[in-house]
């Protein structure tokens, strides 16, 4: 393994590329976004031998972003995105909920021993290894770090930021509109920058794996669904750590947990779509006339498995709502709606709805286990 942060290794590849590649095993290079000229010389090495699996790349950026690029590796790689932890890996739990909910549909039952207080700390810790070993205060000022030295070093290294200070504005802005709607010309307007720079800031912390764009469904549900993506951040722990928040302010009645909590999910979800059997894509839904379902599962096959999220734990008929109204407009394609809470039952509100505690999502098998 040779690491592009050791000042000696970035030294080598640069006076002597060709060379630093030159290796007849596996060849690991860590932070290769600190030397994106190696990437000709791996090219060249790659297409005189085509051999699979001859290198490993790894960075915190994505590589392909990178302004001083000088060639892709366009048909020549895979890129395979590193999460944070997911729940189910942090408990050695099965993680399997979205392929079993599309397997077993409104029969999918669960009961969970975890309660609102659980799921609390698990929103506050995220799952980022050096994070989940720290407590209180001190995982803060790590989190912390960790977005300063992601600004500082991998966001300028994709591109000229003159404002820095711009850029850590947005990143607490939005770990304050965690799971809500984006409208870039609102923020440019909040933060006193223009709405070009606040799409380029929003790009470049996607590619910095900071937070994720959840895109809006419009399909078969006709004109009146809003075309606006909602944002979350990868990592909760990284978002209540912007906002100053620990597990006593999170557990107020009233306060800040709801919308952490949806991006925590969502970012749950998204994680298991990345190993599930099934082919699905995630959304969010909304109306002009502001129905709302806060993730919407499409697979392959046009099916959908619609999700709302609840930091309470009581559960009502209201809180279906989006739920019917998509399954009004989908008919047979609508295999059933969950309102996922902080309860630890599994209850039926109608032949395809269902309420079902939130850690189900990592402690429910996949059909074939």
């Amino acid at each position: 393994m040779r690491s592009l942060d050791n000042a000696y290794a970035r030294q080598a590849a640069g006076d002597q590329p060709a060379d630093f590649v030159l290796s007849d095993k596996l060849l690991i290079i860590d932070e290769v976004q600190r030397d994106p000229e190696l990437l000709l010389s791996i090219k060249e090495t790659v297409d005189a031998d085509p051999r699979p699996g001859r290198f490993l790349l790894t960075g915190s950026a994505r590589i392909l972003g990178l302004r001083t690029l000088p060639d892709t590796l366009v048909g020549r790689m895979e890129t395979i995105e590193l999460w944070p932890l997911s729940q189910g890996e942090i408990d050695g739990a099965p993680d399997g909920f979205v392929d079993a909910i599309f397997h077993h549909g409104p029969q999918l039952k669960h009961r969970s021993e975890e309660d609102r207080k659980g799921y609390v700390e698990r929103v506050a810790r995220g799952g980022y290894p050096d994070a989940l070993v720290r407590e209180g205060k001190r995982r803060t000022r790590f989190l912390r770090s960790y977005v300063s030295d992601l600004i500082n070093r991998d966001v300028i290294q994709l591109a000229a930021i003159s404002q820095a200070d711009e850029m850590r504005a947005l990143v607490t802005m939005l770990a304050d509109r965690s799971g809500q709607l984006i409208v870039p010309a609102n923020i440019a307007a909040d933060l006193d920058i223009s709405r070009w720079t606040v799409g380029r800031y929003l790009a470049l912390l996607r590619e910095v794996f900071l937070i994720k764009r959840i895109p809006a469904w419009r399909k078969r549900v006709g004109s009146r669904a809003v075309s606006t993506a909602k944002t979350a951040f990868v990592d909760s722990g990284v978002a209540t750590s912007l906002l100053n928040l620990d597990t006593k302010a999170l557990s107020e009645v009233g306060g800040p947990l709801g919308p952490l909590l949806e991006g925590f999910v969502m970012m749950e979800i998204a994680r298991q779509l990345t190993w599930c059997e099934q082919e699905v894509e995630m959304y969010h839904y909304r109306t002009r006339d502001k129905v709302e379902v806060d993730i919407v599962l499409e697979n392959a096959r046009g099916q959908v498995v619609a999700l709302e999220i609840k930091a309470g734990s009581t559960v009502r008929g209201d809180d279906f709502r989006g739920l019917r109204h998509l399954e009004e407009r989908l008919g047979e394609k609508f295999l059933v709606g969950a309102v996922l809470h902080t309860s630890q039952e599994t209850m039926s509100f109608g032949p395809k709805m269902r309420a079902i505690p939130i850690a189900a999502i990592w402690e429910t098998p996949s059909p074939k286990e």
